[in-house]
């Protein structure tokens, strides 16, 4: 019996950007698929984006339109960072943390097209798990190519 001023220990409850990289991790090894969003049978960069807010908040605020691996070079605007915009709040990419959505333009004059969930960024280095073309759901190095294409950052809304 404990006595009546011993404190019992409580757990932490895990913060957003724990739950947002728990379930990121959990997507790992997916195979990449385009336009999909299922974890371990497959997914794209926004399914991942996609899979882990279903896990976080439950049912999208809305589904991403069909579209072809090579929209960004054809479309006008920038419908991922708009469509991220109404379910995520923008932080500026200089501030991005761990458990952020990272979004990176490609090549110049075209929309936004990938995006990735920001893993690890300290004295290791910045890294981001992000579905890869022709590969699968990886954690990878943040490199200077990636950086140099970074335009946005979203974060996971606390509550939704």
């Amino acid at each position: 019996m404990r006595a009546p001023t011993e404190r019992v220990p409580t757990e932490r409850a895990p913060t957003e950007r724990e739950r947002v990289l728990a379930e990121a991790r959990a997507w790992l090894g997916t195979p990449y698929q385009h336009q999909a969003s299922l974890k371990g049978v497959g997914c794209d960069c926004l399914g991942l984006v996609r899979g882990v807010w279903r896990a976080l908040h439950g049912a999208e605020r809305e589904a991403p339109p069909p579209y072809r691996p090579d929209w960004a070079e054809l479309c006008a605007g920038e419908p991922l960072l708009e469509g991220l915009g109404r379910s995520l709040v923008s932080t500026p990419p200089e501030r991005a943390r761990p458990g952020d959505v990272l979004v990176f333009r490609m090549a110049a004059g075209v929309a936004a097209k990938h995006c990735a969930i920001l893993s690890e960024h300290g004295s290791g280095g910045m890294r981001m798990i992000h579905a890869y073309w022709g590969r699968a759901c990886v954690e990878s190095w943040l490199g200077p190519w990636w950086r140099t294409r970074l335009v946005a950052a979203f974060s996971f809304p606390e509550h939704v």
